[in-house]
C-alpha cells in the first residue's frame, strides 16, 4: 500500500512539473514599449529572410504602426476591465471588428509583398502560414480546457 502511494505522489507531481505554461513569451513582450517590439520583430525577419536596411527601415515602420495600435487597444481594454464596464460584444459589432481585422491583415500583407523580393515574399508566407498552425492549435488546447 505505502509503495502505491508513493508511485502516485511521483506521477501526481511528475505530471504537475511536465505541463507547459502557454503565453510566457507575450508576459515578457507586453512590458516592451512599441519601439522596443517593432525593433525586434524587424530583427527576428532580417535574421530569417537576410532583407537589406532599406527594407529593415520600411518593415520597422509597419510594425512600429502595429504595435501602438496594438497597445493602444490593451489600454482600452484594461481600462474597460477595471471600470467593470466591459460587456460582450453584439454580433454586429464582432462582425465590424473581425472584418476590420481581415482588412489589416489584408494591407499587412500587401505591403509585405511591395517590400519583399518574391523569394523573401515566400519565404515570409511559409513561416507566417507555420506560425499560424502553431497558434490555432493552442487556442484550440486552450478553448477545450475552458470547456
Amino acid at each position: 500500500m505505502k509503495k502505491i502511494l508513493v508511485a502516485l505522489v511521483c506521477m501526481v507531481g511528475l505530471t504537475a512539473m511536465a505541463q507547459k505554461e502557454k503565453g510566457h513569451g507575450r508576459d515578457q513582450m507586453k512590458d516592451l514599449t512599441a519601439e522596443q517590439m517593432a525593433t525586434l520583430q524587424t530583427k527576428k525577419m532580417t535574421l530569417a529572410l537576410d532583407l537589406t536596411s532599406g527594407q529593415q527601415q520600411k518593415i520597422k515602420a509597419i510594425h512600429l504602426e502595429e504595435a501602438k495600435e496594438r497597445k493602444a487597444k490593451h489600454e482600452e481594454r484594461k481600462a474597460q476591465r477595471e471600470e467593470g464596464e466591459r460587456k460582450k460584444p453584439t454580433s454586429e459589432e464582432r462582425y465590424a471588428m473581425q472584418n476590420a481585422r481581415l482588412d489589416k491583415m489584408i494591407a499587412f500583407k500587401a505591403d509585405m509583398k511591395d517590400i519583399l523580393s518574391a523569394e523573401q515574399y515566400e519565404k515570409w508566407e511559409k513561416m507566417h502560414k507555420r506560425r499560424g498552425k502553431k497558434h490555432s492549435k493552442e487556442n484550440k488546447g486552450e478553448r477545450k480546457a475552458r470547456k
